[in-house]
């Protein structure tokens, strides 16, 4: 487990880069999995990593496990290799942007969301 000042860092570090709230996430995952065929139980909609990231969400920091702190680096980490944040919201202007924010939104994090 981390020690204090470090889980601190990340703590803040992921509520800087996850920026939409439990609700907006956990709306998302099920919009983001429905299909005309199939569509996931409503807890189980989205991919494990946002599973796991609208979890964390819920929880007090107190509360955190190890694998809770490893999904919080590697969204710090993907967020931040795909975001300039001191440059967003970036307009969309090509299916790329499209898939690209959709991706970020898997993760918590909304480039269009002020």
């Amino acid at each position: 487990m981390a020690d204090a000042l470090e889980l601190d860092a990340l703590w803040t570090d992921f509520h800087r880069v996850v920026n939409m709230t439990s609700a907006e996430l956990a709306a998302w995952l099920k919009v983001r999995d429905a299909a005309e065929e199939t569509e996931p139980l409503p807890e189980q909609a989205g991919t494990p990593t946002g599973q796991h990231v609208l979890a964390i969400l819920q929880k007090r920091r107190t509360d955190l496990t190890d694998d809770d702190i490893r999904v919080m680096y590697e969204v710090v980490d993907t967020v931040g290799d795909l975001v300039d944040m001191e440059n967003e919201p970036e307009p969309e202007t090509a299916p790329e942007d499209t898939r690209r924010r959709h991706r970020l939104m898997t993760l918590g994090h909304d480039p269009l969301k002020p």
